[in-house]
């Protein structure tokens, strides 16, 4: 179905940042811009896209949605295109063997309001078109969203995650009444505060020797960073785990006969 583009009508614009790990066809950028105007996104990031950035063919498949392809940001990683948000949600069609909130769409859009009415920053990840998301990427988000399809067929290109996400927004976004959910108190840190606490705390785990034996390192950090992604921490907390990291860094910088009996245990 097609339909015009009404220019006197007011442009609906904001919700949550949709981010692309790593697309690869212009085409497919393209139509998830369109998607993401139809029902009033307008925030959208990629991660190191295969063919680069900006693409003409991501501008004509938008069929218009210039709004969305004009101000794309696009980075190197994934940990620096959700920096600045509070919290992360990951779609995926896999069955993940983590320890996170499973989701469904319009369930997910609501959580998404609760959280944007508390002035938090909300992030969307969409994983490559062939294979998705990795688990290590997944491991950094707070909740998992999955879409109720045919089990013997649960194949969606990128475009058509973005689309059925980007409707259930416009739907709770412009719905009468209160969500189910209450707005969260508590303002989670910055997803980069959380990174770089991570990245410190593994640093520290290396140098005590923690992750062995060395092929299991992978799966451990993992784990680890499941724990930080949904403990919700703020910021004043990261600030305060960095500083028992550090102190226990000084612990184990000091030779062993200046350790008392008591840092030994």
């Amino acid at each position: 179905m097609t339909a015009g583009t009404n220019r006197t009508r007011e442009l609906i614009t904001g919700g949550p940042v949709i981010i692309l790990v790593e697309p690869q066809l212009g085409e497919n950028i393209g139509m998830v811009a369109r998607a993401m105007a139809n029902f009033g996104l307008s925030e959208l990031r990629l991660v190191n896209p295969r063919d680069g950035w900006p693409n003409e063919k991501a501008r004509v498949v938008a069929s218009k949605a210039d709004h969305v392809i004009d101000a794309v940001r696009v980075f190197d990683t994934l940990e620096d295109a959700i920096g600045d948000l509070n919290r992360l949600m990951a779609t995926t069609a896999r069955q993940r063997d983590m320890l996170k909130p499973v989701l469904a769409p319009d369930v997910a859009c609501q959580l998404v309001k609760s959280r944007m009415d508390a002035n938090q920053k909300v992030g969307i990840l969409f994983g490559r078109e062939r294979w998705g998301l990795e688990n290590h990427e997944v491991a950094l988000a707070d909740e998992i969203i999955t879409f109720p399809v045919n089990p013997a067929f649960a194949s969606l290109n990128i475009a058509q995650a973005v689309l059925l996400m980007s409707y259930e927004w416009m739907r709770t976004s412009i719905g009468e009444g209160e969500t189910r959910f209450k707005s969260p108190d508590r303002i989670p840190a910055e997803r980069k505060s959380l990174t770089k606490l991570m990245e410190h705390l593994e640093a520290a785990l290396d140098e005590a020797k923690y992750f062995y034996p060395p092929e299991r390192r992978e799966r451990m950090t993992v784990n680890l960073r499941n724990i930080f992604a949904h403990a919700g921490l703020q910021e004043a907390e990261v600030q305060s785990l960095h500083g028992v990291i550090a102190a226990l860094e000084r612990r184990w910088m000091k030779p062993r006969s200046e350790r008392s009996k008591s840092e030994e245990l």
